[in-house]
């Protein structure tokens, strides 16, 4: 089931992943993920919500969606997390990289520009 759910996912674009406020309140966001090892990755700024939120609860859920959010598909839930180590981080942006091809390298390329890349944060989430 968890790998049919995983071959699922990586078809699509987008996934609305969706975290925890402290107040209970849901909050969803689209963002890009790759599959890499059996788990999904996500790269986001360091001091984003989403970053803060599964820094306090882990538990997410996760559902393929339209670049502006809208869910079409089936919910799945998961645990997420804030990964540090080196090489983690370097096989995820290599699986990001492979799935967006030249949109990421020009993320890339802006948030390097920018001086954000420093900032950026990888989630890791097991579904």
């Amino acid at each position: 089931m968890k790998d049919d759910a995983l071959a699922r996912l990586d078809r699509e674009s987008y996934v609305s992943l969706e975290t925890r406020r402290r107040d209970g309140r849901r909050v969803q966001t689209p963002v890009w993920f790759a599959a890499h090892d059996g788990r999904l990755y996500v790269f986001t700024e360091g001091r984003a919500g989403k970053v803060k939120r599964l820094r306090n609860f882990p538990e997410l859920r996760l559902a393929p969606c339209s670049v502006r959010g809208k869910v079409h598909g089936e919910w799945i839930a998961g645990t997420g997390r804030v990964v540090s180590d080196s090489l983690i981080v370097a096989a995820a942006y290599a699986a990001l990289r492979r799935k967006y091809g030249l949109l990421m390298a020009t993320a890339d390329f802006f948030s390097r520009l920018t001086g954000r890349m420093a900032g950026r944060a990888i989630l890791e989430i097991e579904v």
